[in-house]
């Protein structure tokens, strides 16, 4: 679906850019889009560095994290899809011999 293109006047704070248009864009709608984003980005950030945290907590309790982070990323998939993985890696393991 394309964005409507925004040519007109200034942005106003009572009504639409155009009279003619299908959609209205407001100053106050739009920084209040952009202000609710900017905190959620405050937040993400936030929850990274407590992930950080986390992850170095690990490591000094001598967990590989590497190896956590691979368990994470499995834990996402569908279980379904991580045991057909799974035999298929350990099909070719055993025709390459590594088994």
């Amino acid at each position: 679906m394309p964005y409507p293109r925004n040519d007109g006047p200034d942005l106003d704070d009572d009504g639409p850019l155009d009279e003619n248009a299908s959609y209205r864009v407001t100053a106050s709608e739009l920084r209040s889009f952009v202000e609710r984003i900017e905190r959620m980005n405050a937040d993400i950030e936030e929850l990274r560095g407590c992930r950080k945290e986390v992850f170095a907590e690990a490591r000094g309790r001598g967990y590989d994290v590497k190896a956590v982070r691979a368990l994470i990323a499995l834990r996402r998939k569908d279980p379904a899809k991580v045991s057909e993985q799974e035999a298929v890696l350990h099909l070719y393991r055993e025709a390459l011999g590594d088994v």
